[in-house]
């Protein structure tokens, strides 16, 4: 930001200004890359890796931070994996390219991800990152380099992902060409709208986690989650399909699927008056070219029908984020689905996402991040934007009660998990310790209930102790009533077993002799 915009920031919203000036001083890198030290897990040494890096820089504008600061070789994993998904996604999205080209070309990219000396300079010149595909040939020499479960993970995910990008390419290509005037190509269904979401983000949450299960940095388990891994990409990609609807909307692109905006309630809830069109669903492009305040209204119940559709994947990301136990790992995740939870509540009832982009402010962004440092302040984290979101909710909106449900299943994850009645401070006495205590809050109901069972709990301890000899008498003496009373349940146990054997034994003789009688 330049001297101007931070003394706007400083005059207008001081907090903000508080916040990025306390993130730009405590918030340093945890990792050089470029530091001698780490040249044999990140490949800084190297001309080809170093260019990867580079090419990392230009290409990601959130991520490039988080991956340098992931353990050992992780982050070279992780920044190749990137650099390729990017160059399959910038010929997906050139429509420049013309389908007979791009079609061979997307279906056989693992291969040449896999193929010394391959680039490519097919794109057009205004396809900003174009300049991967031009340098391609160092991307495969250092995926050539890569310990061979993390090549082989890189190499089928995209095999995977490249098969869905042709398929919608291919039909984007024919609708195009089949008349002078196309129609804008749009999803149908939520399940095509899922089914697209798992191609470009579902399939990068599964090779993410099964990257970090080869990396023994996480559990061997982690890499078979795909459903929760593939929740953790749908929520970050269906938050970025919502927020970017107008900039996708100016290039003929519609990832809003039909089944939603198309809903008649929406249109009778909002009085738009009815059309022939408009019983059929209407277009599309109503949402943001019918300006009159029904059609306004129209358009809020649409969007929140997609947030509504995004916020069903919270509770799943949430039990992904609870599975990882490396720091760095849990930090790379759950920076962007805080950062989501935040973009969903910023555009949730927010007309302006109709008419520009919208995005979370700079000193928004910057405190998610110095706080997304474990799974109970993400957590709460989720909670208050659910509370936002809920808060926001109009009561005419034929979605509010479904929105209710979805926010208060958020609300009743975080409480069952981490209750709010809880609290954890660290290192009260001052001497220097990491650990953690606990105490309750006296203000709340639960507080007595838990002091309670805490009360039972002991009692029974302090029971089991004396049933077990551990007591210690009336007389001052341990063992004592505590021992008699052991002996006398170990004889009533022997008795009663006994007397269990001799009497199965005694059926046993009755049965057999029954049987010989008649039968003599």
């Amino acid at each position: 930001m330049s001297v101007l915009s931070m003394l706007t920031l400083l005059l207008t919203h001081p907090n903000e200004f508080r916040t990025l000036v306390q993130f730009w001083m405590f918030h340093d890198s945890k990792r050089d890359i470029s530091n001698p030290k780490e040249y044999a897990t990140s490949g800084w040494d190297r001309e080809s890796m170093k260019k990867c890096w580079e090419l990392l820089d230009k290409t990601s504008r959130s991520f490039s931070a988080v991956i340098k600061e992931l353990d050992g070789d992780l982050a070279r994993a992780i920044c190749l994996f990137y650099i390729v998904l990017r160059g399959l996604d910038t010929i997906e999205d050139d429509m420049t390219i013309a389908d007979s080209i791009k079609q061979p070309l997307l279906r056989s990219f693992h291969e040449k991800t896999l193929t010394p000396g391959w680039t490519f300079d097919g794109n057009g010149p205004e396809e900003k990152d174009r300049i991967v595909l031009v340098e391609y040939d160092k991307v495969v020499e250092e995926v050539g380099r890569l310990e061979p479960g993390y090549r082989e993970v890189i190499v089928d995910i995209c095999h995977k992902m490249e098969i869905g990008m042709a398929d919608y390419a291919h039909r984007a290509s024919s609708s195009a060409s089949s008349s002078s005037t196309p129609s804008p190509i749009y999803l149908s269904t939520i399940a095509e709208y899922d089914l697209y979401c798992h191609y470009v983000a579902g399939l990068v949450g599964e090779g993410l986690s099964r990257i970090w299960a080869a990396s023994g940095k996480e559990a061997p388990y982690l890499g078979e989650m795909k459903e929760l891994s593939n929740s953790m990409g749908l929520l970050l990609q269906k938050t970025n399909i919502i927020r970017d609807f107008r900039e996708d909307a100016d290039q003929g692109r519609f990832f809003w699927p039909r089944e939603i905006w198309g809903r008649s309630e929406y249109i009778i809830a909002s009085g738009v008056p009815l059309t022939p069109s408009l019983e059929k669903g209407g277009r599309v492009e109503d949402l943001y070219q019918d300006r009159t305040e029904a059609g306004r209204r129209r358009a809020l119940y649409v969007q929140s029908g997609m947030v509504l559709d995004a916020l069903r994947h919270a509770t799943d990301s949430l039990d992904y984020l609870r599975l990882l136990r490396n720091q760095t790992v849990f930090n790379f995740c759950a920076i962007p689905a805080v950062m989501a939870m935040a973009t969903l509540e910023l555009c949730f009832a927010n007309g302006e996402v109709f008419e520009r982009h919208v995005k979370i402010r700079k000193a928004v962004a910057a405190k998610l991040i110095m706080n997304s440092t474990n799974p109970r302040d993400v957590a709460y984290m989720f909670r208050d934007y659910a509370r936002a979101i809920h808060k926001k909710s109009n009561p005419a909106d034929p979605n509010f009660i479904r929105i209710s449900v979805a926010c208060a299943k958020i609300e009743q994850w975080a409480e069952h998990q981490f209750p709010s009645f809880v609290h954890l401070s660290s290192d009260p006495s001052g001497s220097g310790s990491s650990s953690a205590t606990q105490t309750l809050d006296p203000s709340d109901a639960r507080t007595r209930i838990a002091k309670l069972a805490q009360e039972r709990d002991l009692q029974l301890a302090k029971l089991r102790a004396s049933v077990n000899g551990n007591g210690v008498g009336a007389n001052g003496k341990a063992g004592g009533a505590g021992a008699n009373a052991n002996a006398g349940v170990d004889k009533e146990l022997v008795l009663f077993f006994g007397g269990a054997v001799l009497l199965i034994v005694v059926m046993c003789l009755l049965v057999v002799g029954t049987v010989l009688y008649f039968a003599s």
